[in-house]
């Protein structure tokens, strides 16, 4: 999906000649974490909140220049890396460029998080499952055919976790054969961590558990 109508240009990004007093009075009246900073027609990097509080008012922003953060996204950007850009740098503003690296806007991170929440792995019904295995010994190619071959459909999935050589996959599968998919995952030797409640394999496990749990205590 095109996320290129979510950029804006209600806030013109700073200039490198602008005061630190302006940038603290633009923080004081807006809720970004950072704001782009142009020398020109050339985006230079971004100044955060935390860092123009810290700098003496009567400096410009020339001065604190090895202090900018330095990220951004192409507006051909797929929204999921967008996605991840917010998260790696720890801001709510996203500075978005073309290809020859003109200045076209920001992306706020609320925006992107509504398309998120608009996505079928959110909206459509179904269920959630986590499954893991080896880090070398997966493949997402192996994990669709299991739910496809299975007449259930895959609304999304992603490495949710990597821990000690172990890769945890989460998935947003429709509901139907649910069972048969998660017995399908055990052939293939995943460890289902989280299931649907209708699982039945593990319903019997907790059965056949109870009924030796009543034997045991005869």
């Amino acid at each position: 999906m095109d996320i290129k109508e979510y950029i804006i240009n209600d806030v013109d990004p700073l200039e490198l000649q602008d005061s630190v007093q302006q940038a603290k009075k633009i923080f004081q009246q807006l809720t970004f974490s950072h704001m782009p900073v142009m020398d020109g027609d050339i985006y230079v990097g971004c100044v955060s909140e935390t860092d123009a509080h810290c700098f003496e008012t009567g400096q410009n922003l020339t001065d604190v220049k090895y202090a900018f953060d330095v990220f951004m996204v192409r507006e051909d950007t797929h929204w999921l890396d967008v996605l991840e850009a917010f998260a790696q740098h720890n801001s709510n503003v996203m500075p978005v460029l073309d290809e020859k690296n003109k200045y076209l806007g920001y992306y706020e991170l609320k925006d992107i998080m509504q398309h998120f929440n608009d996505s079928p792995f959110l909206y459509e019904s179904g269920a959630v499952v986590v499954v893991q295995k080896g880090a070398t010994d997966y493949s997402f190619s192996e994990i669709a055919q299991i739910v496809e071959s299975n007449d259930s459909k895959i609304f999304g999935f992603f490495v949710s976790n990597y821990q000690d050589q172990m890769t945890e996959i989460t998935l947003k599968i429709s509901s139907e054969n649910v069972n048969a998919v998660l017995q399908t995952f055990r052939r293939y030797s995943y460890d289902v961590i989280s299931a649907a409640a209708d699982d039945s394999y593990l319903d019997a496990l907790k059965e056949r558990s109870d009924y030796l749990d009543k034997y045991l205590n005869i």
